[in-house]
């Protein structure tokens, strides 16, 4: 550690930045120190050290020291470390954190991984051997104490631009990782076509329950080329098509719940079944909206309570009241929670339903305080 000075983060004349890791405790030899948790940073003069909590905690070491550099991997019980064989502090060596060691190393622990990485750029600059071509300022004689010397607008200009390259080029490589994902999902839904193809050519050679277990994993694979804004552009042509695909991927499972299904519930169902060509809530609404004028089997409804629905045509009113009566009257009076559970739907519906029936007059309601239950109405219907 005797090697190490006091410095400043500002780079000198000719210097700049390789590589650097956060989480890096400093060892003097193998003596754990008091320098820990830091960020640890590679030049190609220098390796420079800053304490995570007291940013003006700087040191660094010339990189003209180092003579040899091994590592020693991580275990259960140990962090990955690097340790750097170091030549005798010259003479004119600013004012360090210590005055003499009886170590020629030091080590450098990465509590958060990175030790490999760190290692290559490491070996890499001291091979180049860089701070030979280029001859840096000499070195300021500072305290722990000191402020970073302001490296101006030019600096500031610098810093900035390399940033925005570095969001560019995160950017850039997050779309082709999306890209790719979006191929093999197209992969995966071609897959699922042909084997919901071949199943249905061999009905009776697979049991009831394989095929509703298979039917299950298909249907979580999602929607073949679903439309998008790309391929059918931002206007009414695109809702036309999104409500001709709302109905074709949606009247099954409107039939397997009773007819009706809560917009919000449509949403999160369309949506999985697009997989990553995810549909905006107005565009869903938008696209509901035009079933009535396409002659579509859907429709969008409003009940008087606010709720939104959308519902199979072929599921009428008259229908629902009439499944609801007979399931009351089974039960002798039924609660919203307590028709969800029997039918298999949400509470919200089930409430809108037994008041539908209300509404009818073919239901009465009860309320005290064990809350809102619904009965047979025996005044318009005696015998039931």
């Amino acid at each position: 550690m005797d090697r190490f000075y006091w410095t400043s983060y500002a780079l000198v004349s000719g210097e700049k930045v390789i590589h650097e890791q956060t989480g890096v405790r400093l060892y003097d030899g193998d003596e754990r120190t008091s320098f820990d948790g830091g960020r640890c940073v590679i030049t190609n003069h220098r390796i420079i050290w800053q304490d995570n909590s007291y940013k003006d905690r700087v040191m660094a070491c010339q990189l003209n020291l180092a003579l040899q550099v091994t590592n020693t991997a991580s275990s259960f019980t140990h962090s990955a470390k690097i340790s750097i064989y170091l030549s005798a502090a010259p003479q004119d060596k600013p004012q360090g954190p210590t005055r003499h060691s009886s170590h020629g190393f030091i080590q450098l622990g990465f509590l958060q991984g990175g030790a490999s990485r760190f290692l290559e750029h490491f070996q890499q600059t001291l091979a180049s051997k860089e701070w030979e071509q280029s001859k840096s300022t000499p070195i300021n004689k500072t305290t722990g104490n000191d402020k970073p010397l302001r490296s101006g607008i030019v600096g500031i200009e610098r810093n900035i631009e390399k940033k925005q390259k570095e969001t560019d080029a995160n950017i850039s490589k997050a779309f082709e990782d999306l890209k790719q994902l979006m191929c093999m999902a197209k992969d995966m839904v071609s897959l699922s076509n042909s084997i919901s193809k071949k199943l249905t050519e061999r009905q009776g050679a697979i049991s009831d329950d394989q095929t509703v277990q298979l039917k299950s994993y298909l249907l979580s694979m999602g929607i073949d080329n679903p439309v998008t804004k790309e391929t059918h552009g931002s206007g009414t042509t695109y809702h036309r098509e999104l409500a001709k695909e709302l109905d074709k991927i949606l009247s099954k499972p409107l039939e397997e719940v009773g007819g009706t299904m809560t917009l919000e519930d449509v949403y999160c169902y369309v949506n999985r079944a697009r997989g990553v060509q995810l549909l905006s809530p107005d565009d869903l609404v938008n696209a509901c909206k035009l079933f009535p004028s396409l002659q579509l089997s859907l429709r969008l409804r409003t009940f008087d309570s606010g709720v939104i629905v959308v519902q199979l045509l072929s599921h009428s009113d008259d229908r629902v009241v009439k499944e609801v009566a007979d399931i009351v009257s089974k039960h002798g009076n039924l609660t919203a929670s307590a028709l969800a559970s029997t039918v298999g739907i949400s509470v919200i519906l089930a409430r809108e339903r037994l008041l539908l029936a209300e509404h009818k007059h073919v239901l009465c309601r009860d309320e005290s305080i064990q809350g809102l239950a619904f009965y047979p109405n025996l005044f318009v219907s005696p015998d039931t």
